[in-house]
């Protein structure tokens, strides 16, 4: 029932016939009729490693913006399983955050970004944030534009506009510091894949970053 805690037991044996038949569109079904995005994020609360888990795969089909500071929350989790679902969780909200026009040109744009065709991207991004100013993925993924064109400014820009729009947003994070490197301000792209890492601590490569960094700064390893 709306507003009432589940069971954890009953959830996870209710969903994984689904799982196991992979059959996604069964389990967003199931999940839409009987429970709210806020009830399954209370399980990701829980001690049940099996539950948190299972709740964050759950939430990249049905969470929205609501859950994303719990959801954030797990990617630290002490189960590896359950920090990667988290990941999913919170990327496969962030490209869905906007009204179906705005998430229907972010995909667009995203299409085009992988065929490499930047400018195309771009035009479907300036779109997406010409219909939602608030749409923080739209900025994201023009800075990933704007980063391969080698406009690392233009890229930092719509970094930080993410990181203002979602703090928690480690991959602007990590995207701002890759700007900064290449603008050679090596103690600022430090400072971001830290910030980056601090919301995210599986992100290796990142890390790497950071040691190398740290190193030609003579900054020891903290």
């Amino acid at each position: 029932m709306p507003g009432s805690s589940i069971d954890p037991g009953f959830f996870v044996a209710s969903v994984k016939p689904l799982l196991e038949a992979k059959d996604l569109k069964g389990l967003l079904s199931h999940l839409k009729a009987n429970w709210t995005p806020d009830q399954i994020t209370d399980l990701l609360k829980g001690p049940d490693d099996d539950v948190r888990k299972v709740a964050a795969l759950a939430l990249s089909l049905v969470g929205g913006g609501r859950c994303i500071p719990i959801i954030a929350e797990r990617l630290r989790d002490a189960d590896a399983m359950t920090n990667q679902m988290a990941e999913h969780a919170l990327w496969s909200i962030w490209f869905r955050c906007g009204s179906p026009a705005t998430n229907g040109e972010l995909a667009r744009g995203t299409h085009c970004l992988s065929d490499r065709d930047f400018d195309t991207a771009i035009m479907h991004f300036n779109r997406a944030i010409e219909l939602s100013p608030g749409f923080a993925e739209a900025y994201n993924q023009r800075a990933i534009a704007y980063y391969l064109l080698e406009d690392f400014e233009r890229s930092k820009r719509d970094c930080e506009m993410v990181t203002e729009l979602m703090p928690c947003h480690f991959g602007a994070w990590a995207g701002l510091g890759h700007c900064y490197a290449h603008l050679e301000d090596l103690a600022e792209a430090v400072r971001c894949y830290e910030r980056a890492l601090e919301i995210n601590p599986h992100l290796e490569g990142i890390r790497q970053a950071v040691h190398e960094l740290r190193g030609q700064l003579g900054m020891g390893q903290g």
